[in-house]
């Protein structure tokens, strides 16, 4: 199995600021390592190319996996999961009113959210607390 390049990692990591690109947790208050991870997973034919790599959470990583779809409970359809390469955050999520729950708006924004858990017990606490700081959310 071949390993990222760790110049293309630095590029990955730049590109995102410093935050996974799906919960949009700061790497800098983070309890894991950041990694890259493939939009398009490996197992499906997903190169090494940056324009299929994102900056991800270990939480965020771990439950995508090797996902490309999942279900949008509103509607009941297999949806495509947010790509960050191609898609915007803000048009398909939004913050909750106290800043700790990704809301998701479109059918692509709430399959993500339940996908990848983006509102885990950790993240909403961090999120809580960096709220507390004006640390969160990020710009």
């Amino acid at each position: 199995m071949s390993r990222t390049p760790e110049s293309m990692k630095r590029l990955v990591a730049t590109r995102a600021r410093g935050y996974c690109e799906y919960c949009r947790c700061s790497e800098q208050f983070a309890t894991e390592t950041f990694t890259v991870e493939h939009i398009k997973p490996k197992q499906a034919g997903g190169e090494t190319v940056l324009e299929n790599l994102a900056w991800s959470c270990f939480g965020c990583n771990g439950h995508k996996h090797s996902k490309v779809k999942a279900l949008d409970l509103e509607t009941g359809e297999k949806i495509a999961l947010y790509n960050p390469r191609q898609q915007v955050w803000s048009e398909h999520f939004e913050w909750s009113n106290d800043f700790t729950q990704v809301i998701g708006k479109t059918p692509c924004g709430r399959a993500t959210v339940e996908a990848l858990h983006l509102n885990r017990f950790g993240v909403v606490n961090l999120r809580r607390l960096l709220r507390s700081v004006n640390l969160h959310p990020p710009e």
